[in-house]
């Protein structure tokens, strides 16, 4: 068992909901730096409201989230857009790769909007495409890989700002059992050989059992 001492995310007290139905009442929970925890529950239980609001995609409508030392919803929306930029990654059940792009121009567009130069985004996101293991696809568009090399495109997505947070919205969820395995085994590759944070909402029971620690979710509370 990993020994986490560091607090990286911090959400206290969060509520939401949309008209009158409460989707979220008083959740509070800690992930420390280097863990990867997964959020499980039934569908409606709130798990994709809660990784949002968490991701700041969505404000809430009481509580606070800290990331990092910094209470996001405090800053101002331009703020919190960088924030978001430099801070966390996301990747979601379906790659949303931009299909006139290439791999590697899918990639490296995080790092062009957060302000590095087309040089510089295209050389780290080959950087990380080499890593992940498809090289020989970063010219390619999304129509013309496999889904596993498309959801591995999207997680080289997520990180090539080198996020302190990667958070993961049913990332397996559309793979069949062989990609499922081998993007399990990459989060806790890049969290060895790069100290990432995941956070993980999934109904995948054998990725919530090889996470540090699951996190249920039921009717919008923490059970």
């Amino acid at each position: 068992m990993r020994n986490f001492a560091v607090k990286m995310i911090k959400v206290t007290d969060i509520y939401k909901k949309f008209d009158r139905l409460s989707v979220l009442r008083g959740v509070s929970l800690e992930v420390e730096k280097g863990e990867i925890v997964s959020i499980v529950g039934p569908s409606g239980a709130g798990k994709t409201t809660l990784l949002q609001i968490m991701g700041s995609l969505e404000r809430p409508d009481a509580g606070s989230v800290d990331i990092g030392g910094e209470d996001i919803f405090r800053l101002s929306e331009s703020r919190l857009a960088a924030f978001r930029n430099r801070h966390i990654g996301f990747v979601f059940q379906f790659h949303r790769l931009l299909p006139e792009f290439t791999m590697v121009e899918n990639v490296a567009i995080p790092a062009m909007i957060g302000g590095a130069g087309h040089a510089e985004s295209i050389r780290r996101a080959m950087e990380l495409i080499e890593y992940l293991g498809l090289k020989d696809r970063a010219g390619h568009r999304p129509a013309e890989l496999s889904g596993g090399e498309r959801q591995r495109a999207a997680v080289a997505r997520a990180l090539i700002n080198n996020p302190s947070v990667v958070l993961a919205d049913e990332p397996s969820g559309s793979l069949d059992s062989h990609n499922r395995a081998e993007l399990h085994r990459l989060f806790f590759d890049l969290r060895r050989d790069r100290g990432h944070t995941f956070v993980i909402v999934t109904h995948d029971e054998s990725l919530a059992a090889e996470s540090d620690r699951v996190i249920r979710l039921v009717d919008g509370v923490v059970q």
